[in-house]
């Protein structure tokens, strides 16, 4: 695309606010004529003259004679037969008929033909053309032709065929009798005929009445054609008007004249006595007809001099004779919406009727917009306004300008004398025989120029630029008016007009339903020529006269222009063109002949449009951009001349030339039939009418042709700005030329420099200099302007230029929907969604060209040709469509669109490709393509296409290289960059990303989604893959995404991984910034903060990434990454820090269990790293040694911890348990509310213990020791190495009271496992943590108190057997204890005691030898001890220690002695005494021992 092809946005954005704007203005500035005519009572100048210089506004391009077989039958019959005549130009044909014969002929050309029909016996008295009724004859049969006789009504059908090539759709006409659609007419004599739009005949008789003509296919008894009286039974309505003494019933008014109005549904009917009827015809023209009104003597109801001339004489005049009614005619809604009927008298006078109850604007039928004929019902017929006659003096051309209609005499020689009247879309045409002068035709049609009112009514100026002024044009007639007919536009330019303008609301009186063409754009000519003068060519008329047929033609302004253009016309008349019509609407008519936009029967020269252009570009016609007033300062002076220091000073606006404005109306002008019209409508629904009604189509609501002329004048127009820029012509052409500089000044950016002002003022000499003097007549003082005359210049030149933009971009929607329409556009659709429908239905064309939803929506809709012209089933190749996209809308199908669109191709082709090899050359080539427009292309369509055929690296690369365009400048990556532009920058970054994502989560998942231009026909590739190939190409997808720079995407592409599941993929795969995203993500809420800066993806709205509940999910990933990197001292704090974290705000916290699993984690951990090999010097000199045992302590007391968390949890459940009752029982029990309240203390220090770990200080003081865990509180004191006091008073403290608690729970014997199992923890030590003498003490004496009350048995050997296995079987510290006891005679005082201390010593002794004994045989105690209980053979025994064979035996020999000593009977020492000598003497012998 060229640089002055290139369309931006803001200048299209900028033009279509003006375009709307011109718009709006013109829509309101149009009058309904009810509102000019109401205007035009307080006006004195109704009428002008058209000015002599001009080329006339009516011409005589041709006249015909009568055919002249129709002369001779007229002479034949001698002047004295029944002779009728008319137009019919539905058909293009003139009629006239003689007697019994009917001849028919072209009207607007002689071909030579004029076929005769005399079917009938009878003189023909009426005639009438019907349109068919649908289904009931043949489809060659279009029109039916209602001829009426004294005895018969005849129906006989009209076929009309055209040229071969298309030229001429009216070349053939053929009538073919209907010999069963005859009526015989019961003595009636039809004066006249009409028809409806639906195929309804009316016609009326010489009885008064209204009758009408049915006709059906026929079937059975029923008739084909059968005649209904209307009227019969029915009494005339009676008018508020009229004076009942004035009625004659007796007397018959015939109907001589019937009208319909096809918009209102409306049948009007005028009498011989000057009566008006109205008559009701139903609902959409179909229903039962009802009579509504019926008016006579209508001319008294209003002054019948109104308007007239009076008389200046002495002499009185003579009284005029009373006016008859000349022809009624129906206005059309684009007139009016308030005034229904024209009734033109035969003075000339024009009368306006309603058929409202109320009537005018204030009344209560809508305004503009708000008239529906189909619903519309009249009630009566009112006399409204009323027109004066045309002035009689521009008969002989002798005035010009306004003709005053006052002070002229009132004579009836100078009244207008009207034998016939033709009204028709606000052209009024008069045959007038005023004496002395032969007949003449008066025109009388609007006048459209702007010039200023006369002197002396600065008044009612404001009313008189409302007022309705018609300008009155005469040509002489030979011979009487009989018949006045349009020519009607052609079917093509027709068809054209009627699918631009039928559904604007403006233009609502064209829409009806079952009219043709031709006759809805013929009421166009009613909004006036300077809205429609470019798309309708010249009006045409055709009057039937006795001496033959004129065939008038209007000239628009337009074509004068182009008259005084061809001429060479002096620059005065040309001047006074501008100002009549303004400069504006003059520059418009320019631009259309320079740009030949209108519709002309011969070719526009090419001098001419450059005659055109040079006066669009002349300052003298168009003005100089220029402040608002005489001059900046106007405002701020006083009528006097002075300043007036206390008002406030508006700042001037700039008002830019007619050129510019010229451009604004034309360009408004061809865009306001589609402008804010939706592009496309749903057809055919069955349902309402909303935004999805039924089960609609949509289609283009314009069709296909009116769109290319369209196209053809938006294009011609913006051709031609375009070229005289490249001509440096004119203002626009020589300051768009300069290029940007001064295109800036709009937005201002710069101002012009020295040269380009002295440009412009060379340029335009005098016009450019006096901008810049300010009041120099009354001030030599200068004051700044706020722009001066080059900025000014600049500003409307920019101006400009956005309008050409604007014209460029809309001609190229306007190709892009004629593409669309022959490419079947409902197809098209279909594949949308439902939302996507909707908002295409909705969307104006307004937005289509202007704004970026539009933007969208076309490229869409592009998307969805290009998939139906080159898919599979397609029609062709992405070249071939391409290409005429390319050249007919770039700004919406650009070259990255081009080579994205060859990449869907290849894509197509890969799809259905068999060969691997082939299939992958293509993936590559539309990769290599699409990798040259990332930020064009479709990625979830074109992606997914590279997913089917297993081609990732696409998949991965595509989307990264279209979020680096999206966001080039980094925007995201800005922490000081705006938030809401840099929320904006991550937003479209994420929507790439996903792509990429949602691939993995596809491989993952194993699931497939068909995107929209997939392929229909799967490739070999997209098969089901098993587990191992989606692996592959899992791990094929993060390699690629890893090697991308995007620290943003890795953020995002590690997060989506985690969140699927993938995370040994992603340990083994991940980038260098893997361990910076785990690290940042594993932050404490509190060290967040702190952290916000470190990654944007923290405002990605992924997957919340940073939730406190899943942040050790994060720290988990990074404790494996270092494990797996062998980096264990690393993976040891992490782990660390994960048993150490805290439940913040309700998150989910590990539990008690997995906390103490990590620091088991972590000290294997430690010692690995402490135990590698390979661990160089630096790295050990960082290594903290204490790390170990402080992760082994943690460890150690996080088991303490669940220790105590289990015990509560059972103390809990055994109140629960206990307190199992009603609340009532709770209530008398207090035992049983406490154990309640104790349940409850003790589930708040399970929740506690559970949230978080605790030092083993406030585990032993808040949670063993308040709830008695003897045990635990032991285990902690070992572990703590406890020394603080130096009697261990508290450790005995708490043996005690753990003993007693055993014993309380099951005697002697649970107080022996318990024993049993918290000494064998807290041995070897010091001794501190297990005093075996107080142990063994207590324990003694409990169960020797036990054994003497009988309770329960306590076996002698239980005690000495307990202490033996909490020293782990060293036997002899306990039997150190024992000793040290018993040589305590204070504290052993009662000799059964030590009796029973004695025997625990020698349960102690005979252990000690069996366990020596079991390790040198390789047996075990048990078996020992049948060796020891035995006899010892001297092999056996030689294997004994020689050295624990003595103190075994010393030791027996010295208790054996105590047990002697002991004040006891001989029976109860006896067993002791004997057991120690049999232990002495099985140990001695002389080979029993020997020394280790």
């Amino acid at each position: 695309m060229s640089r002055e092809e290139e369309i931006l946005m803001r200048d299209v954005t900028s033009a279509g606010i003006v375009v709307s704007d011109r718009i709006s203005r013109d829509v309101a500035g149009h009058l309904d004529l009810e509102e000019a005519l109401e205007a035009s009572r307080y006006s004195s100048h109704p009428y002008t003259t058209h000015p002599k210089e001009w080329p006339p506004l009516v011409e005589v391009v041709d006249n015909w004679e009568l055919p002249s077989v129709l002369i001779e039958r007229y002479n034949a019959a001698g002047g004295e037969g029944t002779a009728l005549c008319g137009i019919f130009p539905e058909i293009r044909r003139a009629w006239a008929s003689v007697d019994n014969s009917l001849f028919l002929w072209r009207f607007d050309k002689w071909d030579g033909q004029c076929p005769e029909y005399s079917g009938e016996e009878q003189a023909i008295c009426a005639v009438g053309l019907a349109k068919c009724k649908p289904a009931v004859f043949i489809e060659a049969i279009q029109y039916l032709l209602v001829l009426a006789t004294p005895v018969e009504l005849v129906l006989v059908g009209v076929c009309c065929s055209g040229r071969p090539d298309g030229t001429d759709p009216y070349a053939e006409v053929s009538l073919q009798p209907l010999p069963e659609y005859m009526v015989p007419s019961d003595g009636v004599t039809a004066t006249c005929v009409t028809c409806n739009e639906k195929g309804r005949i009316f016609f009326a008789g010489r009885d008064g009445h209204v009758y009408e003509l049915q006709y059906t296919t026929g079937s059975g008894w029923h008739k084909r054609c059968r005649k209904v009286c209307l009227t019969a039974g029915l009494g005339s309505a009676i008018s508020r008007w009229v004076v009942p003494n004035v009625f004659r019933f007796a007397a018959v008014d015939p109907i001589i004249e019937m009208v319909i109005d096809n918009e209102r549904h409306i049948l009007y009917a005028r009498t011989e006595d000057m009566k008006l009827q109205v008559f009701e015809i139903g609902l959409n023209g179909e229903g039962p007809v009802k009579k509504v009104a019926e008016e006579r003597n209508l001319i008294n109801q209003r002054d019948a001099n109104y308007g007239s001339r009076q008389s200046t004489g002495t002499r009185a005049p003579s009284r005029p004779a009373k006016p008859s009614i000349v022809c009624v005619s129906p206005l059309s809604s684009l007139e009016s919406k308030w005034l229904h009927l024209v009734a033109v008298l035969s003075d000339g006078r024009r009368m306006y009727f309603s058929t409202g109850s109320s009537g005018g604007s204030s009344g209560a039928i809508a305004g503009l917009g708000g008239f529906n004929s189909n619903h519309y019902k009249p009630s009566c017929l009112k006399l409204i306004a009323t027109r004066p006659s045309p002035p009689l003096g521009v008969i002989g051309g002798l005035g010009f300008g306004p003709v005053a209609l006052t002070g002229r005499a009132q004579n009836e020689d100078l009244l207008l004398k009207v034998e016939a009247a033709y009204y028709s879309a606000g052209t009024l045409v008069l045959s007038d025989s005023s004496p002395p002068r032969a007949s003449s035709l008066l025109i009388v049609n609007k006048d459209f120029t702007a010039q200023a009112s006369p002197p002396g009514s600065l008044g009612t100026s404001a009313r008189s630029s409302r007022a309705l002024r018609e300008s009155v044009s005469s040509l002489p007639l030979e011979g009487r008016m009989l018949f006045v007919a349009d020519v009607l536009p052609l079917p093509v330019t027709a068809i054209t007009v009627h699918s631009l303008y039928s559904e604007l609301e403006e233009f609502c009186g064209i829409e009806s339903l079952g009219q043709s063409s031709e006759k809805a754009a013929g009421k166009l000519w009613a909004r006036g020529d300077l809205s429609i003068q470019h798309i309708l060519p010249r009006r045409r008329i055709v009057v039937f006269s006795t001496m033959g047929m004129i065939e008038l033609v209007f000239n628009r302004p337009v074509d004068i222009l182009r008259r005084l253009l061809e001429s060479n016309s002096p620059r005065s008349i040309l001047e006074d063109f501008f100002n009549r019509f303004g400069a504006g609407e003059a520059a418009a008519m320019c631009l259309m002949l320079a740009a030949k936009i209108i519709d002309t029967e011969d070719l526009i020269s090419n001098v001419l449009t450059e005659r055109a252009a040079e006066a669009f570009e002349d300052p003298r016609f168009v003005g100089m951009p220029q402040l608002e007033g005489s001059s900046a300062l106007s405002n701020t002076r006083t009528a006097a001349g002075g300043f007036s220091m206390g008002q406030v000073v508006q700042e001037a606006e700039p008002i830019f030339s007619g050129a510019y404005e010229g451009l604004c109306l034309c360009s408004a002008r061809l865009l306001f039939p589609m402008w804010e019209l939706p592009v496309m409508v749903i057809k055919g629904s069955s349902g309402s009418s909303g935004p999805n009604p039924g089960n609609g189509v949509v289609v283009c609501r314009l069709s296909a042709g009116a769109m290319q002329v369209l196209e053809n004048k938006i294009r011609s127009l913006e051709k031609f700005l375009r070229s005289r820029k490249h001509q440096r012509r004119g203002l626009y052409g020589y300051v768009a030329g300069l290029g940007d500089l001064t295109g800036s000044i709009l937005y201002g950016s710069t101002d012009l420099g020295v040269g380009e002002s002295s440009m412009v003022r060379n340029l335009f000499g005098a016009c450019s200099r006096n901008l810049d003097s300010v009041d120099g007549g009354t001030s030599n003082k200068r004051q700044r302007l706020p722009y001066t005359p080059a900025e000014l210049a600049a500003m409307e030149v920019r101006a400009m230029e956005c309008l050409r933009q604007l014209l460029l971009r809309s001609s190229e929607a306007l190709f892009l929907l004629q593409l669309l329409c022959q490419h079947h556009v409902t197809r098209l659709v279909q594949g949308l969604d439902a939302n996507l429908q909707n908002a295409l239905t909705q969307m104006t064309f307004h937005q289509l060209v202007c704004s970026e939803d539009g933007d969208k929506m076309a490229l869409r809709l592009i998307a969805a040709l290009m998939e139906h012209y080159s898919g599979p089933d397609g029609s062709g190749t992405v070249n071939d469509i391409s290409a005429r996209l390319r050249e007919g809308c770039p700004s919406y199908y650009k070259e990255s669109d081009y080579k994205f669109y060859l990449a869907v191709e290849c894509l197509e082709r890969a799809a259905v490709a068999s060969d691997p090899a082939e299939r992958d050359s293509l993936a590559r080539e539309a990769f290599n393509l699409l990798s040259k427009v990332p930020e064009s292309a479709d990625l979830p369509s074109v992606c997914k296409r590279f997913e089917d055929l297993r081609f990732y690296e696409a998949v991965v690369r595509l989307p990264l290289q279209k979020a680096q365009a999206l966001d080039p400048a980094g925007d995201a990556f800005n922490e000081h960059m705006d938030a809401g532009i840099r929320d904006r920058a991550l937003m479209q970054r994420e929507k790439c990303y996903e792509i990429i994502t949602s691939a993995l989560h596809r491989l993952k998942t194993g699931a497939s989604k068909r995107e929209f231009g997939s392929p229909t026909k799967p490739a070999a590739a997209n098969s089901t893959l098993d587990p191992a190939s989606r692996r592959k190409y899992m791990s094929q997808i993060v390699q690629l995404a890893v090697q991308s720079p995007d620290r943003l995407f890795h953020e995002y592409l590690y997060q989506t991984m985690i969140d699927l599941g993938l995370e040994n993929e992603l340990l083994e795969y991940g980038g260098t910034d893997l361990v910076p995203f785990l690290q940042s993500a594993g932050h404490e809420p509190r060290e967040e903060a702190a952290s916000a800066m470190i990654s944007p993806v923290r405002k990605l709205t992924h997957s919340g990434i940073f939730k406190s509940s899943n942040q050790a999910q994060y720290l988990d990933l990074l404790a494996r990454f270092y494990v797996m990197k062998r980096q264990h001292l690393l993976a040891a704090h992490v782990l660390l820090r994960l048993a150490e974290r805290r439940a913040v705000d309700g998150g989910d916290a590990p539990s008690l269990e997995q906390r103490c699993q990590y620091l088991s984690n972590a000290v294997l951990q430690a010692k690995n790293a402490s135990n590698m090999d390979n661990f160089s010097n630096s790295t050990r000199s960082d290594y903290d040694s204490g790390l170990l045992d402080m992760l082994e302590g943690k460890l150690v007391v996080a088991q303490f911890q669940i220790k105590v968390k289990e015990e509560l949890e059972v103390m809990t459940s055994k109140l629960e348990s206990s307190d199992g009752t009603t609340e009532s029982s709770q209530n008398e029990d207090p035992s049983l509310r406490w154990n309640a309240d104790q349940a409850g203390i003790i589930r708040e220090k399970v929740k506690e213990l559970s949230s978080d770990l605790k030092s083993i200080t406030q585990l032993y003081n808040e949670y063993a020791v308040p709830f008695e865990l003897w045990e635990i509180c032991l285990q902690m004191l070992y572990f703590a190495s406890y020394s603080g006091d130096a009697d261990s008073s508290i450790v005995r403290e708490i043996w005690a009271r753990l003993i007693d608690q055993a014993m309380s729970k099951g005697g002697i014997a649970e107080a022996c496992a318990v024993l049993k199992r918290v000494g064998s923890h807290v041995y070897p030590g010091d001794g501190a943590v297990l005093p075996l003498e107080t142990l063994c003490l207590h324990m003694e004496k409990a169960a020797m108190e036990t054994l003497s009350s009988g309770v329960k048995p306590v076996g002698d050997e239980d005690v000495a057997r307990a202490l033996l296995a909490a020293c782990k079987g060293a036997a002899e510290p306990v039997l150190n204890a024992y000793d040290q006891l018993l040589s305590n005679g204070a504290i052993l005082t009662s000799p059964t005691l030590r009796l029973r201390l004695l025997r625990s010593v020698l349960t102690l002794l005979r252990e000690w030898a069996m366990s020596v004994l079991a390790q040198r045989i390789g047996t075990s105690s048990a078996g020992a001890s049948l060796i020891i209980g035995g006899t010892f053979s001297l092999d056996q025994t030689a294997v004994i220690n020689q050295g624990i064979r003595d103190k075994i035996t010393s030791a027996a020999n010295r208790y054996m002695t105590e047990v002697k000593r002991l004040p006891l009977p001989q029976s109860q020492t006896e067993a002791v005494y004997r057991g120690f000598r049999e232990l002495e003497e099985s140990l001695l012998s002389p080979f029993a021992f020997e020394r280790y």
